[in-house]
């Protein structure tokens, strides 16, 4: 490669598959939760002390969702705290295109595709902590 131009990968829009790492589409859904639950609390101005009595956990577990650190956060759980911060989650399951090889998982709201967007840019050792340190 030339020294002008930079070396790049361009990315499958999931930077956990593009890392290799397994439940890759559950990992980039939990990430977009997760931006969701942080915007929602940083539009209302609140520590993370009140996001914890509001979500019914502690601080450092708030913590550690906004330092990106999912392991032991499950989906079932950051729908809770979205429905604890005033938000309806729909699920909707429908057939697949056939145009696809496989079905996907995908989360979308006002912010989750900012959130995609966000997972990107912080490629690498960021992804990998939010993975669980794997």
């Amino acid at each position: 490669m030339s020294p002008d131009k930079p070396e790049y990968t361009v990315s499958s829009g999931n930077v956990f598959a593009d890392l290799g790492l397994p439940q890759s589409e559950e990992l980039l859904a939990k990430a977009a939760l997760v931006h969701e639950i942080a915007s929602i609390a940083k539009h209302r101005h609140m520590t993370q002390e009140e996001t914890a009595h509001t979500l019914g956990t502690t601080q450092p577990k708030v913590s550690d969702l906004f330092a990106g650190r999912l392991e032991g956060f499950s989906m079932e759980r950051l729908i809770r705290f979205l429905n604890a911060l005033d938000r309806d989650v729909d699920i909707v399951v429908s057939q697949k295109p056939k145009s696809r090889k496989s079905a996907t998982l995908k989360v979308t709201g006002k912010s989750a595709a900012r959130s995609a967007s966000s997972v990107r840019k912080h490629a690498g050792s960021n992804a990998r902590q939010m993975a669980g340190g794997v």
